[in-house]
């Protein structure tokens, strides 16, 4: 891996109190040397799943001048990568758009990181709209998407029972690397990440963990966002990325915090200990 650490733009939503959204990806990133710009989509006092709380929001057209403003910085050319997660609406997706294409013609080789915060398997949380617009207009543009089962089926429009099927929901989605998470575990009481690209198909499972903090996606993204920008194997980046978000999870729990402790774990997000099990599944676009 290099030494360098580039600077990454993070778009996503940002809470007052825990370590969801933007507040959960940038201390990440952060804390392993990189330069986060930080935007955020709106701003709560806390994660929508501690009780309900005024939603402060941007009017469309501050939002887009901001956007824009970012991409005509004369240091818009620091950033090598951008990482979205949460949309409040459908005009901030089309600027997200705007802007992550802007700086990908200044810098061609930008990496780009879809996390679709969309939904799980209760349903969408955010409007039809708005998710549909993350599909056809961001998840073209990823270099990595990260959509956990239930986004990735209902992106692709598939029943995704199997992993087979998860597979070739991850092909057909576009992106050159696709990191499906809670995909179908293989070990009982399990839960695993499933790493799709050119290369590989890749599972790496671990203990499932009742009760954990809202925030592990968010954390995911951007370990996995971190680690392959620096050059990491992509084996490796999954192995370890996997590896923290299980042993943060399982620390907070243990302390019974309803929040993930990053600041108390910080040593987690560069050097886990916590043992996954990796496995390599079959490539079906290998044996064509």
């Amino acid at each position: 891996m290099s030494d360098v650490s580039p600077a990454v733009l993070v778009i996503s939503s940002h809470v007052v109190r825990g370590s969801v959204g933007n507040r959960a990806a940038a201390f990440a990133l952060e804390a392993l040397g990189h330069p986060v710009w930080a935007m955020p989509t709106v701003v709560l006092p806390w994660h929508p799943g501690h009780g309900p709380a005024t939603r402060l929001s941007f009017a469309p057209d501050d939002f887009d001048r901001a956007l824009d403003d970012l991409a005509n910085s004369p240091r818009a050319g620091e950033i090598k990568a951008v990482l979205t997660g949460y949309f409040a609406d459908e005009r901030q997706v089309h600027a997200s758009a705007r802007l992550i294409r802007a700086l990908r013609d200044r810098r061609p080789d930008l990496f780009y990181v879809c996390d679709p915060v969309m939904g799980d398997f209760g349903g969408l949380y955010i409007p039809e709209a708005t998710a549909a617009a993350v599909r056809d207009q961001l998840i073209p543009l990823a270099s990595l998407a990260t959509p956990n089962r239930f986004e990735l089926g209902w992106m692709s429009g598939a029943s995704l029972e199997t992993n087979a099927a998860v597979i070739d929901a991850a092909l057909s989605l576009g992106p050159a690397q696709v990191l499906a998470t809670s995909a179908v575990a293989m070990m009982k009481g399990s839960t695993g990440n499933l790493f799709l690209s050119g290369r590989h198909a890749l599972m790496a499972e671990h203990r499932a963990i009742e009760g954990s903090p809202n925030g592990l996606g968010d954390l995911l993204a951007a370990l996995m966002l971190s680690r392959l920008v620096k050059g990491e194997d992509e084996e490796r980046a999954l192995q370890m990325a996997t590896s923290t978000v299980f042993e943060v999870a399982a620390r907070a729990v243990k302390r019974g915090s309803d929040e993930l402790m990053l600041e108390t774990d910080i040593a987690s997000l560069s050097t886990p200990m916590a043992m996954v099990q990796m496995r390599r599944l079959h490539h079906p676009a290998k044996s064509r």
